[in-house]
């Protein structure tokens, strides 16, 4: 394959560089490997970041160099490419982050060596409108993604009382996220606040196991369950995303009953998926997560 090429993507010019250039050294995984990922996962990927403003993680000289966030949208990005204002406190003004919100869109990032991308909760313009509920569980050494899936069943089981349906995916690292689907009208202080009052009675129930301190300290063998993610200014790795890990792994949704086994079995490898596993499970499974996109559930006023 040349260094350099244009590619076209449903009508698209798309110049992708570089493409031999190894950006998984461990497991010798390329650039072009990278782009090809991305371009095939879109079908299922793309649904799930249309108008979510994405910060790009990159990581110009692979996994073991240095990476960067970029939230402001390349000067360079093709005139094509869409792009959401999104107003900064710290900044004092807007930064204009990219909308991935077709193939070549993604294969355009995926060509920066933006091997994760990190999407807001809320979808443009309605940037204080989450579309989701996300629990990020963390495990602390020794606690692996098994502890996670015990956390995650006894989730399912509380949201259960409550009448919503909940969805889990590795995290593509060491953990678990789950999320409840809303798709009503409701603010981040609503979400942010549910959020909170689960994880504190989940630790209530299991304080050996559960953790929702943010001290580090206190966090081995437990798992941290993070509710501080549901905030207009905070972004989660997107599902179908690649991680910067040794291998090419991804945030994979998962059914409850590989949770279920997981648990039971106490295997964390076997919730861990790199890039060619998980275009194998789209194609036999479809898209485990697309219940996020289109099921509506509404917050309990009181519980």
């Amino acid at each position: 394959m040349p260094s350099a090429s244009e590619l076209q993507i449903d009508g698209r010019a798309v110049r992708v560089t570089n493409l031999e250039k190894v950006l998984y050294p461990e497991s010798g995984f390329t650039k072009a490997q990278v782009i090809d990922y991305y371009a095939r996962v879109a079908e299922v990927l793309v649904p799930h970041l249309r108008q979510h403003p994405v910060t790009l993680k990159r990581y110009p000289d692979g996994v073991s160099g240095k990476f960067f966030y970029e939230k402001q949208c390349p000067k360079y990005h093709p005139s094509w490419l869409q792009t959401a204002p999104v107003w900064s406190d710290t900044r004092s003004g807007e930064i204009d982050y990219c909308l991935l919100n077709e193939r070549a869109a993604l294969v355009w990032a995926a060509n920066l060596a933006s091997l994760e991308l990190h999407p807001f909760l809320h979808r443009a313009p309605k940037l204080d409108r989450p579309v989701a509920v996300v629990f990020d569980l963390d495990p602390g050494p020794p606690a692996t993604i098994v502890e996670c899936c015990a956390v995650a069943l006894a989730l399912r089981k509380l949201f259960a009382t409550l009448d919503l349906a909940c969805l889990a995916k590795t995290s593509g690292s060491k953990g678990l996220q789950l999320y409840v689907p809303l798709n009503t009208p409701v603010g981040y202080e609503q979400t942010k606040r549910f959020a909170q009052q689960v994880g504190a009675r989940l630790q209530e129930a299991a304080p050996d196991l559960v953790l929702t301190e943010m001290r580090r300290n206190l966090r081995p063998g437990k798992v941290f369950i993070d509710w501080s993610q549901n905030d207009p200014h905070k972004t989660t790795v997107s599902v179908y995303s690649l991680r910067a890990r040794p291998a090419p792994t991804v945030s994979t949704p998962l059914s409850w009953n590989e949770i279920s086994k997981c648990a039971r079995t106490r295997d964390p490898q076997m919730l861990v998926f790199d890039a060619p596993a998980v275009l194998q499970r789209v194609k036999k499974r479809g898209d485990l997560f697309a219940p996020l996109l289109t099921l509506k559930q509404r917050l309990p006023k009181r519980w």
